[in-house]
C-alpha cells in the first residue's frame, strides 16, 4: 500500500498517512499524495479529513535522501510537494487535519495547509529547517504569519521553537485542541457538522479567504458579490431563507438546518 492514500465513508473524505511512527517526507510521499489528493478532487465529497496512523502525525522530511542529490533534482522535489499541499488548499470543500504527536517541518506544513487543525493538547508542532541551515520551503512561513504574526513567525521558523498542542490553540495556529483520548471523537463531529452543511457556502468561503490573504481588505471586497451571488438560487440557500423566515413569523430562533450541499 502507498505511504498515502484516500479513503471515504459517505460523504467525508480522509487522506491517511500511513507509514508510521514517523510519516516522513521521502520520495514516495510525493507521488502518493497527489494521487490521494487527485482522488480526493474526482470525489463528491463534502469534506476531506487528513490524519496520519502510528503516534505522530508527520515528522517532516527525510533528510536522509537529500545529500548529494543535484539542486535542480531538490527544487523539483520541493515544488511536487507545495503543488499537492497548494492543491489540498484549492479543494471546493472544507478540510480538517488531525494532530497528534509531533508534526515536524514538511508535516506541520501539511497541517497548516488545512483549514481546521485539531490537536491534542501534547501535540507538538516545530518548524525544524533551521537546525539543517535550511527554512520552511513548503509554505509554514508565510502561513504562520498570517495566523500568528511577523514576530511570532520570525520566532517560530529562526529560533525553531517547538509549539505544544495548547499554545498552537492559544496563539490560533490550531482551531480546536482537546486531550489525545478526545481527539478522534472531536475531529470526527467536526467533519461530521462540516458534511452536513452548506458546502457551497463553506467553498465561497474558502475562496473569499484565499482572496484576503494574497490582496487583503479591497481584493476580497472586489471579488466579494462575484463569489456570493450565484448561491442566491441553490436548493440550501432557498431552504434556510424559508426557514428562517417561518421562524421570525412565529418569533423563534431560526432552527439548524441539515444541508445538502446543493
Amino acid at each position: 500500500m502507498n505511504s498515502i492514500h484516500f479513503e471515504r465513508h459517505e460523504d467525508i473524505g480522509t487522506i491517511v498517512l500511513a507509514k508510521p511512527p514517523f510519516n516522513r517526507v521521502d520520495l514516495q510521499y510525493t507521488s502518493s499524495l497527489r494521487e490521494a489528493v487527485h482522488a480526493a478532487s474526482e470525489s463528491d465529497i463534502r469534506v476531506l479529513v487528513v490524519r496520519a496512523e502510528g503516534p505522530n502525525f508527520s515528522l517532516g522530511g527525510d533528510v536522509r535522501e537529500w545529500p548529494g542529490k543535484d539542486i535542480n533534482w531538490f527544487r523539483t522535489f520541493v515544488a511536487e510537494v507545495n503543488a499537492s499541499y497548494r492543491a489540498i488548499e484549492a479543494l471546493q470543500v472544507p478540510t480538517v487535519a488531525i494532530v497528534r504527536g509531533l508534526a515536524f517541518g514538511g508535516g506541520f506544513e501539511l497541517a497548516l495547509a488545512c483549514d481546521f487543525l485539531v490537536a491534542a493538547e501534547d501535540a507538538v508542532f516545530r518548524c525544524v529547517e533551521v537546525t539543517t541551515g535550511m527554512l520552511p520551503i513548503a509554505g509554514a512561513l508565510q502561513r504562520l504569519a498570517e495566523r500568528v504574526g511577523r514576530a511570532r513567525a520570525s520566532r517560530f521558523s529562526m529560533l525553531g521553537d517547538p509549539i505544544p498542542g495548547t499554545m498552537a490553540g492559544t496563539l490560533g495556529i490550531a482551531t480546536h485542541v482537546v486531550s489525545d483520548l478526545q481527539l478522534d471523537a472531536e475531529a470526527d463531529a467536526l467533519a461530521r457538522h462540516l458534511a452536513s452543511g452548506p458546502t457551497r457556502s463553506y467553498a465561497a468561503t474558502r475562496t473569499l479567504l484565499k482572496a484576503w490573504s494574497g490582496g487583503g481588505i479591497a481584493t476580497a471586497d472586489a471579488m466579494m458579490l462575484g463569489v456570493t451571488m450565484d448561491l442566491f438560487h441553490t436548493q440550501d440557500v432557498q431552504r434556510g431563507f424559508i426557514s428562517t423566515a417561518k421562524a421570525f413569523d412565529a418569533d423563534i430562533e431560526p432552527p439548524e438546518l441539515v444541508f445538502e450541499g446543493k
